[in-house]
């Protein structure tokens, strides 16, 4: 056999296929939709994925504002904000996040399980959450996908 025909191939960024996504979060849990959408997003549900290549789809996320939380998530967390100032530290429960930025919910919670490294912020950038049902990217004809 020759060595050349057992070559692995990689998918690079000129190779890869980008498709859209929509996810409606209406009654699904939290965590639970955002490591599916973090699933896609890093393109780990494609037969082509390379690690160190962004190749996942670009996520459309409807009804951001309806996703649910287990339990007393939702007065018991805490999640943490500094500003960079002395001082500077916030405490923010889940219900005056989503009283305030419904959206913020579900991109903290899929940027947590996305890579802490340039790919990850470049991962990020392929999600886009709304509140409401009503999106803007309907000129990408995205699939819509149920979990």
């Amino acid at each position: 056999m020759d060595h050349n025909s057992y070559k692995t191939a990689y998918a690079t960024k000129a190779t890869v296929e980008k498709g859209w996504v929509v996810v409606d979060a209406n009654g699904q849990v939290l965590g639970r939709v955002a490591s599916q959408i973090a699933h896609i997003i890093r393109g780990k549900h494609k037969a082509s994925y390379s690690p160190h290549v962004d190749c996942g789809d670009n996520v459309i996320v409807i009804n951001a504002e309806k996703v649910r939380m287990t339990g007393k998530k939702w007065t018991d967390r805490v999640l943490f904000t500094h500003s960079g100032y002395p001082g500077g530290q916030r405490e923010h429960t889940p219900t005056m996040i989503r009283s305030k930025h419904p959206e913020r919910l579900i991109e903290h919670a899929v940027r947590g399980m996305l890579p802490k490294n340039r790919l990850g912020s470049e991962l990020y950038r392929s999600l886009h959450v709304y509140a409401g049902a009503e999106h803007p990217h309907t000129a990408q004809q995205p699939k819509e996908i149920k979990f």
